[in-house]
């Protein structure tokens, strides 16, 4: 801080001075009887030369702004204390004057305590007359600095009671700052500290919350209106019918205070007097409930509750929460304006905000992790008064709202309360990219029946299991998938009987840890103990089939680290966080290769199936979602899931730039079913959410220059095979020796085949004629019985097994 020259008494001599007032401060308050005395005063010099004379000053709570991408766009203001410090050059010598003319006349002409108006103050008050108060400008600035600074309640209280010892302190330090500040530096940290009522702290909040404007356009009587709430913001409350009288008093004086110091003319005075007291008293928005756009604040939420998981803003969530109330950050948020909007309306167009359904999207940018947007048909807002009946028959029964059209849940990105929803065969995608590791190329063939029997022990009476039978026997959708199927084919049409026998080969482990390195948080306490436990995950035979429960925000992280060559990035909410104009590094992404690029190119080629796109390489047949590749118009990748009864729809489509992933859920009851009824839909899936999400693409990638994917390595189309040897009518155990003799892995199938073979030997491999080194070759074992002849759906491959009979 820059020294001031001294302008009424040398050091020395003002500090023995005012110690020698301080004492008949003291005895004044302890001894009215002997105040005047010698000894009392020398009492008091001594006492004020023993106090310290450094002010330690830490910097007043500051609002937190939150932009959108554009860096211009406001998205959201925080803060405890509505305040925003503003230079010396941006207060207008009106507002200048107006405080010194409420608050110290003598401002410029004294060193931080004045003599005159001490002594005044004493005289006048042991008088018996109206109370004068002696404090300077400077000594209320040491005041308020002292009560921020304060890191003890104690503190603060210390810092406003009335007792000699407080006055004493502010005497001291006043004189300390009037050494190191010039008057200016003062008056500037004064106006900016100081509390104006309604929420508004410093003379930049006040003037918006006054009278919506920057202080620098303030009038003379707007001035003189602030000026004069300091001394009691609450009496003076001009927006309250009993403060308002007080206020137009008050200003007044004001004004008449500012002639008499010549800050402004009589005739200017009768003017600024006679102008109407017109104040607007709108506090401030403040929080993400009073987010510029409501459609922006779910992603405001999404913002806070990233910033309440960052160790670098402090050791505690509740010094998390301080820093970014009270920091003054300048957050240049990620979402993207344009992407926004398109995921708003295309949801909106699909499902009104009061429909039980919630149709929700997130967009994210592969490469970065940066979130674009967050979209559903929900208004964000505290208030459930006026909310429809909760979905869930026990809730509503006990008397609680459902959670629409108004919630703060945060449904779209998940938390510990909200572990998210069943996303369906969109998690396909894991024992794909899983089997890709362990080498299996795209062409990797397997015989896919109606109904599989697999090896994955389940409930008896589960209605997945097999007929009689403690084990999971999945089904396809539709009768037709049955036959023989490659990673193209199978993707593109979600095939179940395909990916459950291919998840057995990889190891149903390895399928979770492959969900996890892409973004995968199981959060459901039953989720997270299979995917905590290798053992228990190794028997998680529905794995593929989704499930588990997760968010939209989880998939898209997901699709996009494979979209940017398996490049994992954690999803954050910013692109820059500045504090006094320093970058903080915690806006940097935070990114890792989640996967083998091959791997990941190879995963996005047989994605592109299911939206009706396809590569030079890709061999596909037919798709879930053929629209997609139509409307948007780009090369596209993706996949759509279902749960059991529709109760959840999934849909998750990415370019190169851009991630969208969609989910639609009753958000209140995960049982409810999408289709037909109520809020439901015919088909949830193309009328619903596969529609919002890609349209949401195709509207966000408008104008952006299309770029491809890279297409897979031949390694990846079609791995390096092997032949099996032919173990057909050998004893299970020969079988089994001959084959790890090859380094196959072996595994007995848990359903026998009609088989010429005798009972209990080979009936059949699968695959059949070869499979990747060191793969895993099932063991069909015959029940002995001649087969009945059939007719396949599709005949299978040479590569495959013959299909079992039907039955």
């Amino acid at each position: 801080m820059r020294k001031r020259d001294d302008t009424v008494f040398s050091g020395a001599a003002s500090l023995g001075i005012c110690g020698l007032l301080a004492g008949i401060v003291v005895a004044a308050a302890a001894f009215p009887a002997v105040a005047m005395s010698g000894l009392a005063a020398k009492a008091g010099a001594e006492t004020f030369d023993r106090l310290p004379n450094e002010l330690i000053v830490r910097r007043a709570p500051q609002n937190t702004y939150l932009y959108a991408s554009d860096n211009r766009t406001l998205v959201a203001m925080i803060y405890d204390e509505n305040r925003k410090d503003v230079e010396i050059n941006d207060i207008p010598p009106v507002m200048r004057n107006a405080i010194i003319a409420a608050e110290d006349h003598n401002f410029y002409r004294h060193n931080g305590v004045d003599m005159k108006g001490i002594a005044r103050a004493f005289v006048n008050n042991k008088s018996g007359a109206a109370q004068q108060g002696a404090s300077t400008l400077t000594m209320q600035y040491v005041r308020m600095a002292i009560s921020y600074s304060a890191t003890h309640p104690a503190d603060v209280v210390r810092a406003t009671e009335d007792t000699s010892a407080r006055k004493l302190r502010e005497m001291r330090y006043a004189m300390q700052v009037e050494k190191e500040l010039s008057k200016d530096q003062i008056l500037e940290r004064y106006l900016n500290i100081a509390p104006f009522g309604n929420g508004a702290y410093g003379v930049w909040a006040a003037s918006q919350v006054y009278f919506s404007r920057q202080p620098k356009d303030l009038s003379t009587e707007q001035a003189a209106m602030l000026a004069g709430m300091v001394k009691a913001p609450s009496a003076f409350d001009p927006t309250t019918a009993t403060g308002h009288p007080l206020a137009l008093t008050r200003r007044n004086y004001v004004i008449d205070n500012m002639a008499e110091i010549g800050a402004v003319t009589p005739a200017e005075a009768i003017r600024a007097k006679a102008a109407e007291l017109a104040v607007n008293g709108t506090r401030t928005p403040n929080g993400c409930v009073s987010a510029s756009e409501n459609i922006w604040a779910f992603f405001c939420d999404y913002v806070y509750r990233w910033w309440m998981e960052q160790d670098a803003f402090g050791d505690s969530p509740y010094d998390r929460e301080r820093r970014l109330k009270s920091g003054g950050y300048r957050i240049v948020t990620s979402m993207d304006v344009k992407t926004q909007e398109a995921a708003r309306k295309n949801v909106h167009k699909r499902a009104a905000d009061d429909n039980r359904n919630a149709i929700m999207v997130a967009a994210v940018q592969p490469g970065t992790g940066r979130v674009r947007a967050l979209a559903v048909n929900r208004v964000y807002k505290n208030d459930d008064a006026h909310n429809r009946p909760n979905s869930d028959p026990a809730k509503r029964r006990a008397g609680l709202r459902g959670t629409y059209p108004s919630t703060t849940n945060p449904i779209i990105t998940g938390s510990k309360d909200v572990p998210g929803y069943q996303a369906g065969s969109v998690f396909k995608m894991f024992t794909l990219v899983a089997a890709l590791e362990k080498g299996y190329p795209l062409s990797y063939s397997i015989y896919a029946p109606e109904t599989y029997q697999s090896s994955y022990i389940v409930s008896a009476s589960s209605p997945a299991a097999c007929a009689g039978r403690a084990l999971y026997c999945p089904k396809n959708a539709v009768k037709s998938m049955a036959g023989t199927h490659n990673m193209w084919s199978a993707f593109g049409q979600s095939v179940n009987t395909y990916f459950i026998p291919l998840q057995e080969r990889v190891g149903a482990q390895n399928a979770v840890d492959v969900a996890k390195r892409l973004g995968i948080r199981f959060r459901a306490e039953n989720d997270a103990r299979f995917a905590g436990d290798e053992d228990a995950s190794a028997q998680w035979g529905a794995f593929s089939l989704g499930v588990s429960s997760t968010t939209p925000l989880d998939l898209a992280t997901a699709y996009a680290t494979l979209a940017a060559d398996g490049r994992h990035c954690e999803p954050i909410p910013v692109i820059e966080i500045r504090q006094e104009g320093k970058p903080l590094p915690a806006a940097e992404p935070r990114c890792n290769q989640a996967v083998d690029r091959e791997v990941a190119r190879a995963a996005i080629d047989a994605a592109r199936c299911p939206v009706g796109d396809r590569s030079e390489t890709s061999r596909c047949r037919g798709g879930t979602s053929t629209a997609t590749r139509r409307a948007v118009g780009k090369p596209v990748a993706g996949k759509s899931g279902t749960t059991d009864g529709e109760r959840t729809a999934t849909f998750v489509v990415t370019t190169k730039q851009l991630t969208v992933a969609g989910m639609v859920a009753d958000t209140d009851n995960a049982n409810t079913t999408m289709r037909g009824g109520g809020d439901g839909w015919g088909d949830p899936h193309n009328q619903a959410v596969n529609p919002a999400v890609y349209q949401t693409l195709a509207d966000a990638m408008d104008g952006v220059e299309a770029k491809e994917f890279t297409p897979p390595s031949q390694k990846m189309l079609a791995g390096k095979l092997v032949s099996i040897p032919n173990v057909r009518c050998n004893s299970e155990p020969d079988a089994r020796t001959r084959l790890v003799a090859r380094g196959f892995e072996v595994q007995i199938a848990a359903g026998r085949l009609d088989s010429h073979c005798p009972a209990g030997t080979v009936a059949a491999t699968e695959p059949g004629g070869s499979t990747i080194e060191g793969g895993m070759v099932v063991l069909r074992l015959s029940t002995g019985r001649a087969p009945r002849p059939v007719t396949p759906t599709a005949s299978p491959s040479a590569s495959a097994p013959a299909p079992p009979p039907a039955r």
